[in-house]
């Protein structure tokens, strides 16, 4: 019987959810793995098509990937597709909204005081 190894961190790595979101986009090769599985489900061989990575590679970041709960995997018979989660896009765009208002409301006023420089 195999026992689960503990997955393994950098010390001092970051560990609330959002951090790790972040740190698991970061690279761009993560961004293309989940852009290709919001398109639907695939497996490992399948994510490693377009990319010059050897499969234990591109299984490393899926790995990332899983921690950051932004993919996880399923048995079907005889393979294991990844699947993309919704949840942590979800609490990053949320995040994200607050920005996304002062931006919105800063830009607003940036019109108004240019119109009434006109």
């Amino acid at each position: 019987m195999r026992t689960s190894r503990p997955h393994r961190t950098r010390p001092g790595a970051p560990t609330d959810p959002l951090s790790v979101t972040f740190a698991a986009l970061a690279d761009p090769t993560r961004r293309a793995l989940l852009a290709r599985l919001a398109r639907g489900d695939a497996s490992v061989n399948e994510l490693r098509e377009p990319f010059r990575m050897s499969q234990p590679a591109i299984s490393r970041h899926l790995r990332v990937l899983e921690r950051a709960g932004l993919v996880s995997k399923h048995r079907d018979s005889r393979w294991r597709p990844r699947r993309i989660e919704g949840k942590p896009l979800a609490e990053l765009n949320g995040w994200l909204a607050d920005y996304r208002k002062f931006w919105e409301r800063s830009f607003d006023r940036l019109d108004d005081l240019l119109s009434s420089m006109e």
